[in-house]
């Protein structure tokens, strides 16, 4: 399929790969590549069906994106082990390919991504009954004023978010409509429930899998933790990373570096202090 990927950065640099989040966009990490102290050729594709990727007509399968990461990689970085990193979606991608193509990892940096809720096996025909039920919808999202009401609705989401950022963000999130509305150019099939079970049994063998030196990046205020831990995080104080450290202790020698004041967007939030975390690790040898 046809990806738009953005590059930033001398191309005799050390390559750094990055896959954004479920509904973002490759540009969601300039504020990032701002904060790199180092000379790096940054590589950021918008996944399939986000962004000015191509969209599926058949909907989006998780495997897919694991797929176009392979051909990424073959196009840019041949005959070669990468720096990947990626944040929520894009870094469940990268553990993924990781643990199936280790040889092809350099180093691995997730940013506040580490799975998603185990599923029981009574869920599959509960989940499969609301997709069928959701395919006889229209999937669609409705336009905006203009960018400013675009930028506004980020903020909303991520009050850190400054205004200069959000604009920023909503001229690549969305694009302008002939009237001056501002629809989003992502694909609203992305909105479809998943018809799958999570099976985080099969996860932690794959994950188990990985050589590459891991970091995981977790978001100090995210709601991550308490959505892949209820049972330590009923409370509403400070967040138990107990969870999160229990999944992370299926990847040999990774580590946790936990980064203050950040919400789920925590490369928005604290671009400076997530470069100062992941460039020495990337770096290391």
């Amino acid at each position: 399929m046809r990806h738009h990927v953005l590059t930033w950065g001398d191309r005799a640099a050390p390559k750094l790969f990055l896959l954004h989040g479920w509904m973002d966009v490759g540009a969601s990490f300039q504020f990032l590549v701002d904060a790199l102290a180092s000379s790096w050729h940054v590589i950021a594709p918008d996944l399939r069906g986000f962004g000015r990727s191509e969209w599926q007509p058949q909907g989006y399968w998780f495997h897919d994106y694991v797929a176009d990461l392979e051909a990424l990689l073959d196009r840019f970085a041949p005959d070669e082990a990468v720096n990947l990193g990626g944040h929520s979606l894009g870094a469940n991608i990268a553990m993924h390919y990781a643990g199936v193509r280790p040889a092809r990892i350099r180093r691995l940096a997730a940013l506040d991504g580490f799975g998603i809720p185990d599923d029981a096996p009574d869920a599959a025909a509960r989940k499969t009954v609301k997709w069928l039920d959701a395919l006889a919808e229209p999937q669609a999202f409705r336009p905006y004023a203009d960018l400013d009401a675009v930028a506004a609705r980020l903020q909303k989401t991520n009050p850190r978010l400054p205004h200069d950022k959000a604009m920023f963000l909503a001229a690549h999130w969305a694009d302008v409509l002939p009237d001056g509305r501002a629809q989003l150019n992502s694909d609203p099939r992305h909105r479809l429930p998943f018809p799958t079970v999570y099976r985080m049994q099969e996860m932690v063998h794959i994950w188990g899998a990985i050589t590459a030196p891991t970091l995981w990046v977790a978001a100090a205020e995210s709601h991550i933790a308490r959505w892949l831990d209820p049972a330590h995080n009923a409370g509403g104080g400070p967040l138990d990373f107990t969870g999160i450290r229990e999944r992370l202790s299926h990847i040999r020698g990774a580590r946790l570096e936990i980064v203050a004041d950040a919400g789920h967007m925590l490369h928005h939030d604290q671009p400076a202090a997530v470069a100062r975390v992941i460039e020495p690790f990337f770096r290391a040898e």
